[in-house]
């Protein structure tokens, strides 16, 4: 499917890997302009070395999105650069398994300014940008674990539960602008989020045997397959989509 996003502008956190990567890949393909909003800076190099045939269209900017002043300085750069905003999608987010009466403070901490503070205040310093359009589209990656609980992971489940009750409220305010506000809660996918937790584990084949066996469809998701879904979300072709979860988990949260 092509979507018609030439001249339109993007910033895409947690851009430099993973579905963040992939949707700015897809994006730009489609003739966007694209910031890749990344913590570390080798990863957004390796980025744009990997983008490199889209030339200035493409950029990286380096911010820690635990940090207020930080997401409000990574949007400026981006509008510097390109002179506007059309489209945020917010992909950056951590993981963790871990029992309750575990967890730290500082543990617990880290995951919400990472998955949920990051994400609203990339929105609020994005959102004056997409009213001077008076149109746009902002695309949250929350999980299933945003929806139904998961084993082992109340801290995270947290997180991304306000990702996706953040998104409806979000979407009821912004729309007055003209601008779409919609989620994504995928499943399990072959990101290097996997190959963290897939280093942790005795043998691999087997956790990923065992993670696919819980999938109605019988298997994990592939990078291009979230990607899509985000392209969609961000295209006129989605303009009565507002406020949607959408899931992209296989049937998994169907259950």
């Amino acid at each position: 499917m092509n979507y018609p996003f030439k001249g339109k502008i993007a910033i895409i956190t947690g851009g430099t890997s993973g579905i963040g990567l992939e949707t700015g890949r897809q994006l730009l393909s489609q003739g966007a302009k694209v910031a890749l909003i990344g913590s570390q800076e080798e990863k957004g190099l390796r980025a744009l070395h990997e983008l490199s045939m889209y030339g200035d269209r493409v950029s990286f900017i380096q911010g820690d999105l635990s940090k207020n002043l930080q997401c409000q300085e990574v949007v400026e750069k981006a509008v510097a650069q390109f002179g506007g905003i059309d489209i945020v999608i917010n992909s950056a987010g951590i993981y963790m398994e871990k029992k309750i009466d575990e967890v730290t403070e500082d543990e617990f901490d880290k995951i919400m300014n990472i998955n949920i503070k990051g994400t609203y205040f990339i929105c609020k310093y994005a959102l004056p940008y997409l009213r001077q359009r008076g149109s746009g589209a902002i695309i949250n990656v929350s999980s299933d674990a945003g929806i139904n609980g998961n084993c082992l992971c109340t801290t995270y489940c947290a997180s991304k539960g306000a990702v996706t009750t953040f998104t409806k409220a979000l979407a009821l305010e912004s729309i007055h602008y003209g601008v779409r506000t919609n989620c994504v809660c995928p499943g399990d996918v072959k990101t290097p989020m996997l190959e963290q937790q897939l280093a942790g584990v005795d043998n691999p084949k087997d956790y990923i045997r065992d993670m696919a066996a819980i999938y109605p469809i019988g298997r994990i998701a592939e990078v291009h397959e979230v990607a899509h879904v985000i392209c969609f979300l961000a295209s006129d072709m989605a303009s009565f989509v507002n406020g949607a979860v959408w899931t992209v988990d296989g049937g998994l949260t169907a259950c």
